[in-house]
Formats: structure tokens, C-alpha cells, sequence
């Protein structure tokens, strides 16, 4: 048990450190200038926090231990980018089918983004988890 709870919580840190810098530095211009007019005044931390807790639990069933056990990590990577890849294009392709002028160039780097920012959470999550695997706990 204590193996999963490590990976899950390196998935969140990874991710939480990363997307930090990307939405609060890197992307912002992009975001504001695409779509400034739907964004919040106030951050809201609780809607926060339970992405992060999910997405972290998505993770680890999907990439860093499907079906319970870890893989080579070769695969862990691969489905941690396709995973990214699928959720952030299932956002993005939404707001595209249902919103009035979402930008498709927001679109494309913001699922690129998620393949990336997941690719390296899954990664986190794996080296957590064979870390204590090694460690015999």
C-alpha cells in the first residue's frame, strides 16, 4: 500500500510543480489573450484540489499500475502521455464544439501541454513507486 501512496503523491507533486509554472507563467499570455473574458477573478482552490487528487488517482490506474502492478518504463511513459493527451483533448475539444471562438491554437499547445505535464507525472509516479518497491516496503 504504502508503494501506491508514494506514486500517487509524486504524480501531484510533478504536477502540481509543473502546471504552477505553466499556467501561472508560461501559458498565461496565451490564456488571457484566448480566453481572458471567461476566466475567474478568484482562483478557486477547492475545484483545484480535487483535480489534482483525481488526476493523480487517473494516473496511477492508468499509466504507473494498470491493473495493480507497475511496468517497464517504457509503457508507463507512453500511457502517461496518451492518458495527458486524452484529457486535455477531451477538454479542449469540448469547449471547441460548445463555445463561441475557442482558439484552436489554445487547443493544440494546451494538449500538448497535458501529454507533456502527464508523461512526467507518470514518471514521478513510477519512480516513486519502484522506489519503494526496492526499499522492500
Amino acid at each position: 500500500m504504502t508503494r501506491y501512496l508514494a506514486a500517487w503523491m509524486a504524480c501531484i507533486v510533478v504536477m502540481l510543480v509543473l502546471d504552477a509554472a505553466w499556467i501561472g507563467g508560461i501559458a498565461q499570455p496565451v490564456y488571457q489573450q484566448g480566453i481572458g473574458h471567461l476566466m475567474a477573478e478568484q482562483f478557486n482552490a477547492v475545484a483545484a484540489a480535487a483535480f489534482y487528487l483525481m488526476y493523480g488517482v487517473a494516473l496511477m490506474v492508468f499509466a504507473v499500475a494498470p491493473g495493480g502492478v507497475t511496468t517497464a518504463w517504457r509503457g508507463t511513459l507512453a500511457r502517461g502521455a496518451l492518458f495527458g493527451l486524452f484529457a486535455y483533448a477531451t477538454y479542449d475539444l469540448t469547449n471547441m464544439a460548445t463555445l463561441r471562438d475557442w482558439p484552436l491554437a489554445m487547443s493544440l499547445m494546451d494538449m500538448t501541454w497535458g501529454s507533456i505535464a502527464s508523461l512526467a507525472a507518470a514518471a514521478g509516479g513510477k519512480w516513486a513507486f519502484d522506489r519503494v518497491v526496492r526499499a522492500g516496503r
